[in-house]
């Protein structure tokens, strides 16, 4: 019985990892290029937020805004799982801030609901719209994952 606990226990530990490492790429406004401690690389993809695509209006400052947030800096990874492409998801902190909220409080990037139910990052996207922030500022702002489907 101990055994099942102690294996119970450390299957929850390695799904809830946190760790530290240097942003050494940016991906796109919610996806960066991480090297761990022992070097190792990792691309992760930020929880519960979803920005433009690249060649979307707004993709480019979405990317913008993670350079000048994050790249070459030291960041706390908190991972929360993996995505259908193999990438860590988690929440991503430089000191005491989120990029993940940080991206949605500016206005660039979209409360992934679908597939997240932080009712932070709900708060956060309603009052980045009310302010017309960001690409909140556009008529009409199309979602990723509108922008996606209608590519295809």
């Amino acid at each position: 019985m101990k055994t099942l606990v102690l294996l119970v226990l450390f299957s929850l530990l390695t799904l809830n990892d946190s760790f530290k490492a240097r942003v050494i790429g940016v991906y796109s406004g919610d996806t960066i290029v991480v090297s761990t401690s022992n070097d190792k690389q990792l691309k992760i993809r930020l929880e519960g937020i979803d920005c433009p695509e690249i060649d979307q209006e707004y993709g480019d400052s979405a990317k913008m805004a993670m350079v000048k947030l994050c790249f070459k800096k030291e960041v706390q990874i908190e991972k929360v799982g993996l995505d259908t492409y193999g990438r860590t998801l988690a929440y991503v902190y430089i000191a005491d801030v989120c990029l993940n909220k940080e991206l949605i409080r500016l206005g660039m990037a979209w409360h992934y609901k679908q597939y997240n139910a932080d009712p932070e990052l709900a708060k956060l996207e309603d009052e980045a719209k009310a302010n017309k922030t960001g690409l909140w500022r556009q008529n009409t702002p199309q979602s990723p994952w509108d922008f996606r489907r209608n590519k295809k």
